[in-house]
Parts: structure tokens; C-alpha cells; sequence
């Protein structure tokens, strides 16, 4: 997944796994010399970025944060402002993704985890004993312990209500600490807009059979901010690419109106992946679920096209943890 990218993604992961992956590329060299040696190298070094991804992101998952100082409080904080999922594998591999790439990049900074929802934090409460703070008890938390910095990392797409819930909490705590910043949501800018489409429609060609559609399916809101998910369908179709569609589960382009675009284009096959950070609940029962007549898999089975389900989040793709740490860069250098 993310050929091409995952090199830009994997960068600062690359140098946190110290000489072990010096060692290894060196191994790797000797055994591919004379035959393509540039591109099996280079397929090795992505191999080792993404284990010591999966690493970084299993030591969160254990213990809520990376980067952890001797002192509590003696480091600057970045706390990583998620929606959430109860979804342990998806949690691990997609915002796990995206904070272990956040403390490869940043490794004088503390790394943290927040939820936004609710709902979500008292679920894995409830199952797994342990429970996430959301974005105000995290930044308190910070206060307590003395820490004088803080950059909070929005994995949000959309300036939707969650990020607007995140970026009051900040504003909230902002006199508690002598330097604060916030990075804007994922699809900040057009940049940020072809560069995740970009990566998702590789990440998909990946099964292409020469003759399918590709589909991704985003959370639409109610607000304003919708609008967004009309930028990412210019782009899905920008360069040529007329295979490409969109269709939202409470936006305004639905999933019956993908469906039935994709039925009207004349396509039998069509790859679906969600437009979301995690593959949880929305991934798993309205893309994926054939069972359910109005789950985008259903809609498009009833009429004559077999879905392919890519049950994956964003924060598995490489170029999509490097445009976070991207943000995170620009937000401290705007601070």
C-alpha cells in the first residue's frame, strides 16, 4: 500500500530504529548486489520503516504515550487529538500509525493520546480496563505536571464539529502553559486534499483488475465544512482518472448517489476504502457490510457489482502519517 510514498512517510521513522536498520540495509546490499539493487533496498528500508512503525505504535497501545522523559512534565508535549475507535487492531494500526510517525519525528517531544468521543473512551473503558483522556484532561494533565510547551495534533479531516470541540478545549487551557499551538485538520489545504487522494487511489490500484471502479467512502457532516468532501471529488477525478468516485455515510453526496454513478458508468467491480483516519464502526457496517441493503457493499451488490472492501484507516497510509508530521512542523514553526 502507498507505493511511492511510503518513503516520505517512513523517513524519520527510519532513523528512530537506530543502526539495527543501518545494519540490516547493509546486509541487504550485499545479497542484492548487481541485480536492481537501488529498488530492492529501497523495498527493504520501507519494509523496516513501516516494523518500526508497528513497534512504536504497539508501545502506545500499551501505554499511551511514546517519548516518555525520566521526569514527568520535562519535555514538551504533543498530545494527538483523535476521534477515536473501539477497534483495538484498527486503533493500533492507524492512530497508533500516526503517533509513533509523530515521535519518530519529534523525539524531544513527549507523544500523547486524546479521544474526542464520548461514547468511544467509555467503551474501551468498559472492555478493556483502561481509559483515554479526551483533550481537556490531557492538556490538564500537562498542567499538573509542570510542562510549559504543548502542540496539539488534530488527526481530524474536516473542521467539523470534533475539531471544533478540540480547538475549544486548546483555547480553554491556552493560560496554562507558555507556549501552545494547534494544527488544522487533515484536508487543510488543497495540498493536503491531493496528497491524500493521491495516496488512496494508489493504495487501490493495488487490486485493480484493469476494468474496476474506485470508491472511497467519507463521514460527511451537517455543517459547513461538508462542502470539503466536493474538493475531494474534483481531485478524485482529476489527471484522467474517470473510475474514480465518492460517496459520504451523513454528507450531502451519499452512498446510494456513488452507487448508483458507478452503476450508470457501466463498472461491475468496484474498490472501496474509507475516507477515515480508522476502519471502525462506519468502515466495518456502512462500506463493508453486503448483509445491510443500504451499506455501500450492498447498494452496489444489488445493483450487479461486486464489491472489494479495503477495510483499512488513512493512518495505515505512509503518506498520509507524513502530512501529519507535516502539520505538526508548520503549526511550530507558526506558534
Amino acid at each position: 500500500m502507498g507505493e511511492g510514498v511510503a518513503a516520505e512517510g517512513g523517513r524519520h521513522i527510519e532513523t528512530s530504529a537506530g543502526p539495527r536498520i543501518e545494519q540490516r540495509v547493509a546486509r541487504r546490499v550485499g545479497q542484492h548486489a548487481g541485480r536492481g539493487l537501488d529498488s530492492a533496498v529501497g523495498e527493504d528500508v520501507e519494509q523496516m520503516a513501516e516494523e518500526a512503525t508497528a513497534r512504536l505504535a504497539a508501545q502506545m497501545e500499551q501505554d499511551g504515550a511514546l517519548n516518555v522523559p525520566a521526569v514527568p512534565g520535562s519535555r514538551p508535549v504533543m498530545v494527538v487529538a483523535s476521534f477515536g475507535t473501539s477497534y483495538p487492531d484498527s486503533r493500533r494500526a492507524a492512530i497508533g500509525g500516526v503517533e509513533a510517525a509523530l515521535a519518530a519525528a519529534f523525539p524531544t517531544w513527549e507523544v500523547r493520546r486524546a479521544f474526542t468521543a464520548r461514547k468511544v473512551i467509555a467503551a474501551i473503558e468498559r472492555r478493556e480496563g483502561r481509559r483515554v483522556p479526551t483533550v481537556g484532561e490531557a492538556l490538564s494533565a500537562c498542567a499538573e505536571q509542570g510542562v510549559r510547551e504543548v502542540c496539539v495534533v488534530s488527526t481530524h479531516l474536516i473542521p467539523g464539529r470534533e475539531y471544533a470541540d478540540v480547538r475549544t478545549a486548546v483555547e480553554a487551557a491556552r493560560g496554562l502553559f507558555e507556549r501552545v499551538c494547534m494544527t488544522g485538520p487533515l484536508l487543510d489545504s488543497d495540498d493536503d486534499v491531493d496528497c491524500v487522494v493521491d495516496a488512496c487511489v494508489r493504495a487501490m490500484m493495488a487490486l485493480d483488475d484493469g476494468a474496476s471502479a474506485f470508491c472511497l467512502m467519507g463521514h460527511g457532516t451537517y455543517v459547513e465544512a461538508d462542502r470539503l468532501y466536493d474538493r475531494v471529488a474534483a481531485a478524485l477525478c482529476c489527471e484522467g482518472r474517470r473510475n474514480c468516485f465518492l460517496g459520504t455515510v451523513e454528507g450531502r453526496i451519499t452512498l446510494r448517489d456513488a452507487a448508483d454513478a458507478i452503476w450508470r458508468a457501466g463498472y461491475r467491480r468496484a474498490v472501496l476504502r474509507p475516507l477515515m483516519l480508522v476502519a471502525g464502526d462506519h468502515a466495518h457496517n456502512d462500506m463493508a457490510d453486503a448483509s445491510d441493503p443500504e451499506s455501500l457493499a450492498g447498494l452496489l451488490a444489488a445493483r450487479g457489482i461486486e464489491p472489494v472492501c479495503v477495510v483499512e484507516g488513512l493512518g495505515q497510509l505512509p503518506a498520509v502519517r507524513a502530512r501529519y508530521v507535516g502539520h505538526a512542523h508548520a503549526a511550530l514553526a507558526g506558534a
